[in-house]
């Protein structure tokens, strides 16, 4: 395939908040996961220096928290101060202690070198309560709530500047789950009174790719809002854990961007483009096990909807498929970065994430060096591209339907300096290489051509404790000429650089 980058041919301009994460109270994320008191690896604030480590090598942006499902019955009163109590987690079905509470979690950001973006409860909570908690995060000495922020040890103010009110509030699994007009009116009060706490903060709302809903909801509140929220998840395994392979993946990948379509054109067409962005802040490819979690059915045992969640935990679960995947909805967000600002892979740590942690370490799953390549090699300014050729592939996706999908997806950027251009390229076919034909402009000539490929012996790679597979290995191929053919290896994610 030839793709031809003319870097002056602007789609615009990526926002890094689309390498953003998520972590939610959920199985070993938080607990055993970023926050371990009296393991060795962990520091006083029982921070694991591991996981910091690894995590401040991404550059991550942007860290969304506390959920996710646990935040619609959540109260974060309960997670502040010396005297907190353990409560009943009523969306998962379990204890949660407390012990890791807002001011912990901005710890956890500050240790990162991220920007903290909560979500607040609107399930069982009240637009109060989540105005109460912005008085706690961002007033400086106002109030009972920053008065209490400072007793608690923390005299300045957080400036958290990203704020959503609830997390999929129009699901019928969701606590306190709302209709379109009640979500309308809760959204507007919610945020009049968390504006009206600091107007300087920056506002989203749960929302999905309904034109009913999100109508409702920029009709009542488009005034507030500078996000929308969406969320998406491809392999539908929340029940049994069983893994789609790499070409069922594979299919998945056409119309990625399907449910951005459908939410940029319901901005354009309300004429809020320009006032309100898409936050992409809940995405993977798989579903996170939780079996019967999420039922009303009577006579279910902790063995049928808790101990399964371990599930989630099993390493060789995440494969180059989950790399090349998670590479494709990274293009996809990055061609529409016009409209896209915001992403959150979910999660960070622990069940789907991209990091793994045990008592003596961490492993680092192969959609972490997917986020390690974008973060730190992709340029800025995103490129148009033009490619020549028919180079597709067919694939089967679950229901053994053949589907058609490009072999190889070409995300081209630049810098405004234009001092390199860097072209990521998933490659999807799981056993033939491919060739990609680089044509750029003559000014080019001569530059150094560097290839970054992360890979595995083949399509099923993992990486586990005491066993890697899958890795990032750097080529340089000499000069830029011409006619430039890269050899793109099967199930790869690839970045070019000329420079």
């Amino acid at each position: 395939m030839k793709t031809t980058i003319n870097v002056h041919r602007v789609i615009g301009i990526r926002d890094r908040m689309l390498y953003g994460q998520f972590l939610e109270h959920f199985h070993r994320q938080i607990y055993g996961g970023v926050f371990d008191p009296g393991s060795p690896l962990a520091n006083a604030d029982g921070l694991r220096e591991d996981v910091i480590e690894a995590v401040r090598k991404l550059n991550v942006p942007i860290m969304r928290w506390p959920g996710g499902c646990f935040v619609s019955s959540y109260h974060w009163l309960d997670g502040v101060g010396a005297d907190r109590e353990p409560t009943f987690d009523k969306t998962w079905r379990v204890e949660e202690p407390n012990t890791f509470g807002t001011d912990e979690y901005i710890k956890l950001c500050k240790a990162f070198g991220c920007e903290p973006y909560i979500c607040t409860n609107a399930g069982t909570g009240t637009a109060e309560e989540m105005s109460d908690w912005v008085e706690y995060c961002n007033l400086a000495g106002k109030g009972r709530y920053a008065k209490m922020r400072a007793a608690n040890g923390n005299a300045q103010p957080f400036n958290v500047k990203y704020w959503s009110i609830g997390n999929e509030n129009w699901g019928s699994w969701e606590i306190g789950a709302k209709t379109r007009e009640e979500w309308g009116h809760l959204v507007r009060e919610s945020a009049k009174m968390i504006k009206h706490v600091d107007p300087t903060v920056e506002l989203s709302a749960a929302a999905l790719p309904d034109i009913d809903w999100n109508l409702n909801l920029l009709r009542n509140c488009g005034d507030y809002l500078d996000w929308i929220s969406i969320h998406q998840y491809w392999d539908v395994i929340h029940e049994t854990n069983n893994a789609s392979k790499f070409n069922q993946v594979m299919a998945m990948t056409a119309g990625l961007d399907a449910n951005i379509v459908k939410v940029r054109g319901l901005l354009e067409a309300l004429g809020l483009q320009n006032t309100i962005r898409i936050a992409f802040d809940e995405w993977n490819l798989r579903e996170w096990y939780h079996p019967k979690a999420v039922t009303v059915e009577q006579g279910i045992t902790e063995d049928e909807y808790l101990t399964p969640r371990n599930g989630n935990d099993i390493n060789s679960l995440y494969t180059m498929a989950d790399a090349v995947f998670s590479a494709s909805v990274l293009n996809m967000l990055h061609r529409n970065c016009d409209a896209v600002g915001m992403a959150c892979f979910s999660p960070l740590v622990n069940t789907r994430g991209c990091i793994f942690t045990h008592p003596k370490g961490i492993v680092l799953r192969p959609t972490y060096f997917v986020f390690d390549l974008y973060a730190n090699h992709l340029g800025d300014t995103v490129l148009d591209t033009w490619n020549d050729g028919d180079d597709m592939i067919a694939v089967e996706d679950t229901q053994g339907r053949s589907t058609m999908v490009p072999a190889l997806d070409v995300l081209a950027t630049t810098w405004a300096d234009r001092h390199a251009i860097a072209i990521a390229v998933a490659s999807r076919d799981k056993t033939n290489p491919h060739s990609l034909q680089l044509a750029v402009d003559d000014a080019w000539i001569g530059k150094t051509v560097t290839v970054y490929t992360l890979n595995g012996s083949s399509e099923e790679s993992f990486n586990d404790i005491d066993h890697t597979e899958v890795g990032v290995v750097q080529h340089k191929l000499g000069e830029y000429k011409p006619g430039l053919s890269v050899r793109m290896e099967p199930h790869s994610v690839n970045i070019v650089e000329i420079a």
